[in-house]
């Protein structure tokens, strides 16, 4: 079988998550669950499906940017759909100014998903309290909402987000509005919004409805060091109202909060663990080789070459062969990627953009190098020193050495078999 360079191109992109509703997609994804410790997304799935499918849960969901949180949450949102659950996904960045967001900003973006998708099944509720709020909040608004017979919640509430997002006096203005009519707005949902809808989707034959909030985790968090960071403040001082919603509901949450004191309170707030979701392991801890990781490493990079074929096919040598000059390059790539999914297409995606397949080892070592070097550049004498450490003991905790390794990915963090364990950036490694 040939390759389809600009099929396998386009598959490479790094900054493209997997949606499993897409036929495509779906071919490209491999089960990562084996070698990420517990089985998250089942966990998620069963804690909504058979726990508790009538009652309203709320799940807590974290990781590395970029190590595949949202093609699993897209494959959550496809097993549910599969279950006859509707789920109002979306990416709450595309909507909110991440550096700047409270908790009336998140519950008045969720209740316009939800209208959005509960639109797309011919289910059209309009609360009387939004109308009501809308009225009221007019004189603030650059463009005039027609509040008519025809209006649907999901247009008025993009167009207060999409005019907040892109103004921070007018953000600053509405959220002195909003923020004192919290609890208001958070009743208006459950009563006027959600219960006819489970009503209506029930009619319908559906199970029940989900919200998966994604992207949540990238709350910006530069503010004074004495304060409270912002991921702090909205997963603990708002967390009960975040999970006052009368549905599921699933956030992503910062990293950071796994590292913090916050923890066990966001833990106590919204009764659940925070469920973390870790690099791929391509070597252990003791340094030898993960042969299940370097496996599914593989087929990661062969599905997204030879998507048709089996996974025994796609590591063929015929097939490896042609993407890369030898099956040695293919496993040099994996190591070097670190089990961090977005890396590992960048640097394929690098060698791609400068010559066809099959990929030469010289052509990758080049991509490394000067990966190496732009990553050497801003390390700092303290942090060579604390990475030399994690690297030796395997450890790593709180708040400050988060900071200063994991958000720089200078360190992973990796769970395989009851296991859980730090270790330096596989690019790093020649430097240490």
């Amino acid at each position: 079988m040939d390759l389809e360079l600009s099929r396998f191109l386009k598959a490479c992109n790094p900054t493209h998550p997997l949606d499993s509703s897409n036929e495509l997609d779906r071919s490209y994804y491999v089960d990562l669950s084996t070698v990420r410790g517990v089985k998250l997304m089942e966990s998620l799935a069963r804690t909504i499906a058979r726990m508790a499918p009538d009652e309203a849960t709320c799940q807590l969901f974290t990781g590395h940017i970029g190590c595949g949180k949202s093609t699993e949450l897209l494959r959550l949102k496809y097993e549910l759909d599969k279950q006859k659950f509707h789920v109002a996904y979306f990416e709450c960045d595309k909507q909110l100014e991440l550096s700047d967001v409270d908790a009336s900003d998140v519950l008045l973006a969720i209740a316009g998903q939800i209208s959005a998708t509960l639109e797309g099944q011919s289910i059209n509720i309009v609360p009387a309290y939004f109308k009501k709020l809308f009225g009221e909040m007019a004189d603030l608004l650059q463009t005039k909402l027609d509040l008519g017979v025809n209006f649907k919640l999901s247009v008025g509430i993009a167009e207060i987000t999409a005019q907040a997002k892109n103004s921070p006096s007018l953000r600053r203005q509405m959220r002195e509005r909003l923020e004192s009519r919290t609890n208001s707005i958070i009743n208006s949902i459950n009563k006027e919004l959600l219960a006819p809808a489970k009503k209506q989707l029930r009619e319908k034959g559906m199970k029940g409805l989900v919200v998966i909030v994604d992207n949540l985790d990238r709350i910006e968090n530069r503010i004074d060091p004495k304060e409270q960071s912002r991921a702090g403040y909205l997963f603990v001082e708002r967390g009960d109202q975040l999970r006052g919603l009368d549905c599921h509901l699933v956030y992503t949450v910062p990293l950071l909060l796994t590292f913090s004191n916050d923890a066990a309170i966001v833990t106590g707030r919204f009764g659940t663990e925070i469920k973390t979701l870790p690099m791929i392991p391509a070597r252990l801890a003791d340094g030898s080789e993960c042969e299940e990781g370097m496996a599914l490493l593989r087929q990661i990079v062969m599905a997204r070459a030879f998507p048709t074929l089996s996974p025994l096919q796609r590591i063929e040598d015929v097939h490896v062969k042609a993407v890369f000059d030898s099956p040695q390059t293919l496993d040099r790539l994996c190591q070097v990627s670190g089990g961090h999914v977005r890396n590992l297409f960048r640097f394929l995606l690098g060698c791609l953009q400068q010559d066809d397949p099959p990929i030469s080892a010289s052509l990758l070592e080049s991509i490394i190098a000067n990966e190496r070097n732009k990553m050497s550049k801003i390390v700092t004498d303290d942090e060579w020193e604390l990475i030399r450490k994690v690297h030796q003991d395997k450890r790593l905790s709180g708040e400050a050495q988060y900071q200063m390794l994991i958000k720089s990915q200078f360190v992973f963090e990796y769970e395989y078999q009851g296991n859980g364990w730090f270790d330096c950036n596989p690019i790093l490694d020649k430097l240490l």
